[in-house]
């Protein structure tokens, strides 16, 4: 993947807006074209708002609050991950933020989310890892990330952060969090590739749930398959055209969750951010088609939807 795109997605280290604005428009006029057009466009409300108030602490539910941000509720264990709340993605310069904005706005702000028991970040890439968002849910929770990203966050004013890298576990409470192998990279900025990326086995109470976080295609999901098999996985299944070696199609998100012994897929990275080309409604309709005769095991589709078991 070029710098260019790396830029795009992930943000850019300088120090200055003057000197961050010319050299970015030196090298991706693309992205400064997006972005001022972007401007003059206002962000969506969400579809669907989850009714909170209706967990219980028995069972397990999720809801999707856009991207790769997923509220998770297992047995009263109350997970986030890769929370972004911000109206736009990227390195955020005072009240100004270069990046990429919403098309549809979060169906909860960080003030409606309930007490969380875990934060769960899976790599430093700017659409998944918003310092913004991050500084607001300070002290909220521990924080499980993956190796060489704590420095990226005030690590001091949450209870806990673990770094974890591929097989290393923690528990947190009665959470068992595994750190799984994905393909994909880590570097927030063009040279600080030995950043981590992850994705979790999160066990807690009597579910399973596979938080892929970003990930191209892979067999490495085979590795987790067992007689237990997986409730959830969380698939990212946007992002593929032009950056097939980066980010999975439908077809093979459908077919890792396979390989890995989900029951339930609850499909992300999609419909929140123009990442790529594809068209808007092609991820889902893909994963459909993908699912067959299947496809009421695809747990979500809406931001703001929501899924119980």
């Amino acid at each position: 993947m070029s710098w260019t795109r790396r830029a795009w997605l992930s943000g850019i280290g300088i120090g200055g807006v003057g000197i961050l604005a010319a050299m970015a428009y030196r090298t991706a006029p693309r992205f400064w074209h997006q972005y001022f057009k972007e401007m003059r466009r206002p962000v969506d409300p969400p579809p669907l708002k989850p009714d909170l108030a209706a967990w219980t602490d028995s069972g397990l539910h999720a809801a999707w609050l856009g991207h790769a941000t997923l509220l998770l509720k297992l047995d009263g264990f109350t997970i986030l991950t890769d929370p972004v709340f911000s109206e736009r993605a990227g390195i955020h310069l005072g009240p100004v933020t270069l990046g990429i904005k919403r098309l549809v706005a979060p169906p909860l702000g960080p003030e409606e989310l309930p007490k969380l028991d875990l934060i769960l970040l899976s790599h430093a890439h700017m659409d998944h890892f918003d310092i913004r968002t991050l500084r607001q849910l300070e002290g909220r929770a521990p924080v499980v990330t993956a190796r060489e990203t704590s420095d990226l966050i005030r690590a001091e004013r949450y209870p806990q952060v673990h770094e974890l890298g591929w097989g290393e576990a923690v528990r947190i409470g009665p959470a068992v969090v595994r750190a799984v192998q994905v393909n994909h990279w880590g570097a927030r900025v063009r040279t600080d590739t030995y950043r981590g990326y992850n994705g979790y086995l999160v066990e807690a109470g009597r579910w399973r749930v596979l938080f892929a976080g970003d990930t191209a295609d892979t067999d490495l999901f085979r590795r987790l398959r067992s007689r237990r098999g997986i409730d959830l996985a969380v698939m990212p299944i946007g992002a593929y055209n032009p950056w097939i070696r980066y980010h999975c199609t439908p077809e093979q998100a459908w077919r890792m969750a396979n390989e890995a012994g989900a029951e339930f897929v609850a499909p992300v990275h999609h419909r929140t951010f123009t990442l790529s080309s594809e068209p808007l409604d092609e991820p889902i309709e893909r994963l459909r088609a993908a699912a067959g005769r299947h496809e009421d095991r695809i747990a979500l589709e809406h931001i703001g939807q929501e899924f119980r078991l």
